[in-house]
C-alpha cells in the first residue's frame, strides 16, 4: 500500500515537491511509491489551484516540459490531488510544509509575524497520526523548527496521544530553481537536513532518498535543525552579497569603457571566482530580496541574548533593492525630455527568465519609478498569465516598437532573445536598454547597424 504524502502549500515550490514527491518510484515495479495531496487554504487563490490540479490544467506558468510531462502522469496515475480539506493530515505518512513566510523588511529591525504561520503547524499538529514525520521546508530564520514547530506539535500531539508521544520534524530546505530546469532542482540537486532526534534524522533520511538522486547528489545530515534553517539563509545571503559586490564594479566598468562581463568570464576560469555574479537589473524572487535578514529576525526574536549586526547582509539588501534605480537613471540622462506624455515599454516583469512568478520583481520596481513619473509605462511578458494592476499596461502581444520613447529590457525569457530586432525595430528612433545582459551579440550588431541609441547595463564598452 503507497503512504500518503501531504504538502501544506500549493505555491511554486510545494505544488513542484509534491509533483517530485508523486515521481517517486518503486525501484523493482516502476510503480508510484505515494499518493501526494497538495493542500492549501479554501479561498479564491487556493481554491483555483486546487480546481486546475484536479481538472487536469497545469496551474502555473512555466517552460519545464518535464515538470509538466510527471504532472500529467500523476494526474493519469490518479497519486496527485488537490485539496483544501484538512482531514487530509489524518492519515498522512509525512507532511511537509511550503508556505509561504513573509519577512517585514526594516534592516535590523526586520521581523516576522508568525502568527499565520503557527496556525498552519497547529492545523497539522490537530490532525496528523502520532507516527507522522513532518518535515519544514519552508526557509525560515534559525530557530523556528525548535522554536516554534516543536512546542506547537508537541502541545496538540501530547492532548490525543499523551505526553510520552513526541512528535517527529525535520528540517529540509528547498534549492528549487523556477524555469527549465524546475523539476530536475529538486530531484537532481543536492539536499540538507536535519532531524530534532536520531529517529527524525532516520525518517527524513529515508524519505528524501526516494525523492532525490542520491546517488550522484548525496545528501547532508546537520547536527540540528537550526544548522539547517542557518545553511538556507547563509547561503542565500551569499549570494545576495555577490551581486551586490558586482554591481558597484558594474556601475563603473560603464564610466571608464570596460565590458564586466568580459571580465567576470576571465575571472571565472579561476576555480575558486567561478560563481561570481554578474551585473544586471536587481535582485527579484522570493529569496534573496529577504533572506539575508533572517539573521536579523533569527537574532531580535528568538536569541535575544545574543543579538548581532549582520552589516554586509543589511547592506546587501540595500543595495539590491535599489539596483533598478540605475536603469532608470540611465534611461533619464539619455531622454533628458521624458515627460507626462512619453511612453516606455518594459519587456520582462517576472523576476527571472522562464517563469511567471511575479514576487519582488526588479522590473516591476522599475516601473513603479517610471509611473512615480508620471512617465506613462507599457508592459509585456510571455510567461505571464495572471492579472496584474493596471498600472502596468500589460500587453497581450509584442505592440509596434515606434509607438514608445524608450524600451528596455529586463527580463531574458527566450522571447526576447529570439526576437527579430531587424524586423521590429526597423522604423524606431527611440533609447533601447539592455538591463540584464539579454541581447545576444547578433541582436547587438543589429541595433548598430540600424544606428539606434541603445546602452547595455555593466558594459562601457559600447
Amino acid at each position: 500500500m503507497r503512504k500518503k504524502v501531504c504538502i501544506q502549500g500549493l505555491g511554486f515550490v510545494g505544488f513542484a515537491m509534491g509533483i517530485a514527491v508523486a515521481s517517486a518510484k518503486d525501484k523493482d515495479t516502476g510503480l508510484p511509491l505515494y499518493n501526494v495531496v497538495g493542500i492549501d487554504l479554501p479561498n479564491k487563490e487556493g481554491l483555483k489551484k486546487v480546481q486546475d490540479i484536479n481538472n487536469g490544467k497545469f496551474p502555473i506558468s512555466c517552460n519545464d516540459k518535464n515538470l509538466e510531462k510527471a504532472y500529467k502522469e500523476s494526474i493519469k496515475n490518479g497519486n496527485f490531488y488537490g485539496s483544501v480539506n484538512i482531514d487530509e493530515y489524518k492519515d498522512a505518512d509525512f507532511v511537509i510544509v511550503d508556505i509561504n513566510l513573509d519577512v517585514s523588511i526594516n534592516g535590523k529591525l526586520s521581523k516576522i509575524e508568525f502568527s499565520n504561520f503557527k496556525k498552519a503547524i497547529e492545523t497539522i499538529g490537530l490532525k496528523i497520526k502520532k507516527d507522522t514525520l513532518v518535515i519544514v521546508e519552508t526557509t525560515v530564520p534559525p530557530g523556528t523548527t525548535e522554536k516554534i514547530v516543536l512546542p506547537i506539535l508537541q502541545e496538540n500531539i501530547s492532548k490525543r496521544f499523551g505526553n510520552k508521544c513526541q512528535p517527529l520534524l525535520a528540517h529540509s530546505y528547498e534549492r528549487v530553481m523556477p524555469g527549465p530546469e524546475y523539476l530536475s532542482s529538486i530531484i537532481n540537486f543536492w539536499r540538507v537536513y536535519a532531524g530534532i532526534d536520531s529517529k527524525s534524522s532516520k525518517l527524513a533520511k529515508e524519505f528524501l532518498s526516494t525523492i532525490i538522486n542520491t546517488k550522484n547528489y548525496p545528501l547532508t545530515q546537520l547536527s540540528s535543525t537550526t544548522a539547517s534553517e542557518l545553511s538556507k539563509v547563509l547561503e542565500n545571503s551569499y549570494r545576495a552579497t555577490n551581486i551586490a559586490f558586482i554591481h558597484e564594479w558594474g556601475k563603473f566598468a560603464e564610466k571608464i569603457g570596460v565590458n564586466l562581463f568580459e571580465v567576470i568570464e576571465a575571472i571565472k576560469i579561476r576555480p575558486t571566482h567561478s560563481n561570481m555574479k554578474k551585473p544586471g537589473l536587481g535582485v527579484g524572487g522570493y529569496c534573496l530580496t529577504k533572506d539575508p535578514l533572517m539573521g536579523f529576525v533569527s537574532s531580535n526574536q528568538f536569541f535575544k541574548n545574543n543579538i548581532i549586526d549582520f552589516p554586509l547582509s543589511e547592506k546587501a539588501v540595500e543595495i539590491n533593492s535599489n539596483m533598478p534605480k540605475h536603469s532608470f537613471n540611465i534611461t533619464l540622462d539619455k531622454l533628458n525630455d521624458l515627460n507626462n506624455s512619453s511612453k516606455v515599454l518594459i519587456l520582462g516583469l517576472t523576476y527571472r527568465d522562464q517563469v511567471g512568478d511575479t514576487r519582488y520583481s526588479a522590473s516591476i520596481e522599475l516601473a513603479k519609478m517610471f509611473i512615480r513619473k508620471k512617465i506613462s509605462v507599457y508592459s509585456h511578458d510571455p510567461m505571464i498569465i495572471d492579472e496584474l494592476s493596471l498600472d502596468f499596461n500589460l500587453l497581450k502581444d509584442l505592440p509596434n516598437a515606434s509607438d514608445f520613447d524608450a524600451i528596455i529590457f529586463t527580463v531574458a525569457h527566450h522571447f526576447y532573445k529570439e526576437l527579430n530586432l531587424k524586423e521590429w525595430l526597423s522604423d524606431y528612433r527611440g533609447f533601447i536598454l539592455d538591463s540584464n545582459n539579454i541581447l545576444t551579440e547578433n541582436q547587438i550588431e543589429i541595433l548598430k547597424n540600424l544606428k539606434i541609441s541603445f546602452k547595455i547595463v555593466g558594459r562601457g564598452d559600447i
